[in-house]
């Protein structure tokens, strides 16, 4: 089972526009569903809240803390698909720049529950 990691945009879950926040994902990831190609074990969950500056070391720190690190890191489909976007990154500059900090490949998306 591989170890993941997810991402989920703390302002989009916040506001009401549909993510209740990270129970989707959770779900996802368990049952292999989605974006995900098989069962995944969830080793942190990290918000990124606006404007994305704490993103990174929020996720040094989730890995530090956990002691482990995940062979996959997904941006939640909030993240992805938020309308509207988000005013300061791109879903993939984000993806780009966890993978130039972390060596970690990157999902774009979670799940495809309404």
């Amino acid at each position: 089972m591989k170890k993941v990691g997810l991402v989920g945009c703390g302002a989009y879950m916040a506001s009401g526009y549909g993510c209740p926040g990270e129970w989707r994902c959770y779900k996802a990831a368990a049952l292999g569903e989605g974006k995900f190609s098989e069962p995944g074990q969830v080793v942190f969950f990290v918000e990124c809240e606006c404007p994305g500056r704490t993103v990174i070391p929020n996720m040094k720190m989730a890995m530090k803390l956990s002691d482990m690190k995940p062979d996959v890191i997904y941006l939640s489909t909030c993240m992805v698909k938020a309308q509207p976007g988000c005013p300061y990154y791109k879903p993939e500059e984000l993806a780009k720049m966890i993978e130039t900090n972390f060596g970690i490949p990157v999902v774009m998306g979670t799940h495809e529950y309404v």
